[in-house]
């Protein structure tokens, strides 16, 4: 009884810290639609859908997809997403629209590089290598504070406090001292996205 008692507690702790751990987080995706987000080029081929609460792009072979971007813009925050990525797909997430955090299939090389899934992307690759197979849903923890980025991909810390002054390639603008959107990269291949929420933090004036 008294081992059952224990592990009741254990349990019920664990998910109070769970739930606690999500405090103040709030939907940028809301699994059904794509509200609140626009296409970066509104005369491109929109080739993401929603199913199932699962924000997919698909990009065939010989074809272009658009990128998606946030209508709310953010300063100071940590932003939660998960994402799916086929062999050789390549992808990424912007933070402030302007710091790209690389999505590219890239298990079977087994090796980081600036431009390995994880990277800030051209700037820094990731300290380990920390990618997941084709299959298997992937999950990030970005957090930005000025100008500095740290990024946990599958539980393993792989930027911490990364200075990053300028955009990293494809950015929305050079405005690197404003708020700025996430988007999704969508031009380039196929990915999924699910659970993506946010954390605003607070405000502070990068120098």
């Amino acid at each position: 009884m008294k081992r059952l008692i224990a592990f009741a507690f254990a349990f019920t702790a664990a998910a109070a810290f769970a739930a606690d751990d999500e405090k103040d987080f709030k939907p940028l995706f809301n699994g059904k639609d794509t509200a609140g987000w626009h296409l970066r080029n509104e005369k491109g081929h929109n080739s993401w859908t929603v199913d199932g609460g699962v924000l997919k792009n698909t990009v065939n072979k010989g074809e272009h997809g658009t990128d998606i971007v946030s209508d709310a813009k953010f300063w100071n925050f940590t932003v939660r997403y998960e994402y799916q990525v086929p062999d050789g797909s390549n992808s990424g997430f912007y933070l402030r629209g302007r710091h790209e955090i690389q999505i590219l299939g890239d298990y079977a090389g087994g090796k980081t590089a600036k431009g390995g899934n994880g990277a800030i992307y051209n700037l820094k690759e990731p300290s380990e290598f920390a990618s997941k197979p084709a299959g298997e849903w992937q999950t990030v923890e970005a957090t930005m504070i000025d100008n500095k980025i740290t990024v946990i991909l599958n539980g393993k810390k792989i930027h911490d406090a990364v200075e990053c002054n300028a955009g990293t390639g494809s950015h929305l603008d050079n405005n690197v001292k404003e708020p700025g959107a996430f988007f999704l990269q969508g031009d380039h291949g196929t990915v999924w996205f699910r659970n993506i929420r946010v954390k605003e933090l607070p405000k502070t004036v990068a120098k």
